[in-house]
């Protein structure tokens, strides 16, 4: 095992090397060698058209997802967040990092910006259905435009005036430096987050040899981060949401409890439903299916029909 060098496939954005780097350092704290792979995805080259447009099947994870399986890496570094709710026959998610804080942030050079403040129109600088849909619900003075590309570029979009605020990711913000720039830190009740948001997620084939797979979830694996994420993902698995469907789930460990907090919301932010469930950590895949079964029941299923009609 000493002398085997793990290859690490990512992005070449800097967030992405950022998370890459991470899990590299953690491998050396545990005694594994390894080498970062630099991989392109559609995700990264096609930046004139929105997400849900491209496809929201593996948009970012897809070529990643091809050097995985035909062995030219060993694994492959992901913002959880970006996974889709099933992986493709041989693979799996096998360790998720710590997480970061989870919530979406507002980053503006304008410090006193607020999105309460309802006496001034705001144009704000996002992708992301899930985003646009809950400022549609709660923060209807609020107008979106859509910006892609990675965060420097989001920012530079900004600072040349396409936006006067930026509506991301907390994890994403903090890891790059630009924390300076949050102006307000948006309530964890309103924006709850895309599922898995704040997690580095590490993904192999199924045939990975055992003791190696055994080495990388004892080098990187966060316990508590896992049972959540599992929880999440199996709500999003039931939901069938990939980046173009605006789902939300959070789930947060107490008193040996897993506590699973989701809903949807229309894509014009008229209807939005959010449920919450609490449930035993060894039951955490089960919670995540049950609470979708019931956001399904109490409308969901009517919204998903709707959202998948729609030509967004």
């Amino acid at each position: 095992m000493s002398n085997r060098i793990v290859k690490i496939g990512t992005r070449a954005s800097k967030l992405a090397l950022w998370q890459a780097d991470y899990v590299a350092d953690l491998f050396k704290k545990a005694g594994l060698a390894s080498e970062i792979v630099q991989i392109d995805t559609k995700g990264d080259q096609v930046l004139d058209v929105s997400i849900s447009k491209i496809g929201s099947k593996g948009v970012f994870t897809q070529e990643l997802e091809d050097q995985l399986l035909d062995g030219r890496i060993d694994i492959a570094v992901h913002s959880a967040k970006d996974m889709p709710s099933r992986l493709g026959e041989g693979l799996e998610l096998i360790a998720f990092s710590v997480r970061e804080q989870a919530q979406d942030v507002l980053l503006s050079a304008q410090t006193h910006l607020s999105l309460a403040d309802a006496s001034k129109e705001i144009t704000i600088g996002t992708s992301s259905t899930r985003r646009i849909a809950t400022l549609k619900h709660f923060y209807p003075h609020a107008k979106a435009v859509e910006v892609r590309g990675n965060l420097q570029t989001r920012i530079r979009k900004m600072e040349e005036g396409l936006c006067d605020a930026l509506l991301l990711a907390y994890a994403g913000v903090y890891r790059m430096g630009y924390s300076n720039l949050v102006v307000e830190h948006l309530d964890l009740n309103q924006f709850i987050p895309a599922v898995g948001q704040g997690s580095i997620a590490i993904e192999a084939c199924t045939s990975l040899d055992s003791k190696l797979r055994e080495a990388i979830v004892s080098a990187c694996n966060d316990t508590a981060t896992a049972i959540c994420l599992r929880a999440e993902r199996a709500y999003l698995r039931v939901l069938e949401g990939g980046c173009s469907i605006p789902v939300f789930a959070l789930a947060t460990l107490a008193d040996n409890q897993v506590h699973l907090k989701g809903g949807i919301v229309s894509l014009d932010g008229q209807q939005r439903i959010v449920l919450e469930l609490t449930g035993p950590l060894t039951e955490a895949e089960q919670l995540g299916e049950a609470l979708a079964i019931q956001v399904l029941q109490a409308g969901g299923k009517t919204i998903l029909e709707q959202i998948k009609q729609s030509p967004h």
